[in-house]
């Protein structure tokens, strides 16, 4: 093909990650693999002389600088990176422990920063690159019940993610933020996703059915991954790309209630918004 560019996937290995790793394959590019278990990457993506994999950890920025490190020798650049990997600490805030918050972040956060953070270098001396961030309908301002620490660091993605834009685009670089609805992927696996303890009495008659429905999706969404690993590979292609892709017709739902939320709010005290400037004569 004419246009191949290397791509830099994280959690490469399972669910979503894989079916992107091998669309990218398949359409002829090259690829850096990464992920928490090397020999996962390969027995899930078989070899390639287009395939480098390589171990990373996301919360561990010293993982992050060797896998970049590795992508460069082997394939001399780095023009898409794929920032996927993820995890579900599922349950009410107040049972949530600390701990399970802080590792959501890590993950889902913090871990897209620091494998980032490692990337820009390669990027700014090429003066071009795609950063990609996989989000979620539940950080498009919809902070859906149960999902509090998932939420925030979906969230917190996408704010960093907006900035960044505006910071590296003098450079070439250009930024996507996805925002998925439900598809079939293993995020509501027992590997993927931990529930908190119950611990607070007043969230018992709640608690259950929000369980029952949790597990109950895990491989009935209605989302198909292999046609989002498609999608990616389109809008990766376009001159530019897109600013957002809202992924599936559950999350364009999401973003359009949100949307008319944005404006049911703005016109229910318009007036008294814009009457906090101050006064000419104070001014």
């Amino acid at each position: 093909m004419t246009d191949k560019r290397v791509w830099f996937i994280t959690g490469a290995g399972r669910g979503m990650g894989a079916d992107f790793a091998r669309a990218v394959l398949a359409a002829g590019h090259a690829l850096v693999a990464t992920g928490r278990d090397p020999d996962r990457l390969t027995q899930v993506l078989g070899p390639s002389d287009d395939l480098l994999t390589v171990p990373l950890d996301v919360t561990r920025r010293e993982d992050a600088e060797a896998a970049v490190r590795a992508a460069v020798e082997r394939f001399g650049r780095i023009d898409v990176l794929v920032n996927n990997a993820a995890s579900f600490e599922a349950g009410f805030f107040e049972e949530l422990t600390p701990e399970q918050i802080d590792r959501q972040l890590a993950t889902s956060l913090v871990g897209p920063m620091r494998v980032t953070r490692a990337v820009l270098p390669v990027m700014r001396r090429q003066r071009a690159g795609h950063v990609i961030a996989i989000s979620s309908s539940a950080g498009l301002g919809a902070g859906f019940e149960f999902v509090a620490a998932y939420a925030a660091s979906k969230f917190g993605l996408e704010g960093w993610m907006e900035a960044l834009r505006a910071e590296v685009a003098p450079f070439g670089i250009h930024t996507t933020i996805v925002n998925p609805g439900f598809f079939r992927t293993e995020l509501l696996t027992e590997q993927s996703t931990r529930y908190a303890e119950p611990s607070v009495a007043d969230y018992d008659a709640r608690r259950a059915p929000l369980l029952d429905y949790w597990r109950s999706q895990n491989g009935r969404q209605t989302g198909d991954p292999a046609k989002l690993a498609q999608a990616l590979l389109t809008i990766a292609s376009q001159d530019p790309p897109p600013r957002r892709f809202i992924a599936g017709a559950d999350a364009i739902g999401t973003a359009e209630q949100k949307i008319a939320d944005l404006q049911a709010d703005i016109a229910s005290n318009r007036a008294l918004s814009v009457s906090l400037a101050f006064d000419a004569e104070a001014a």
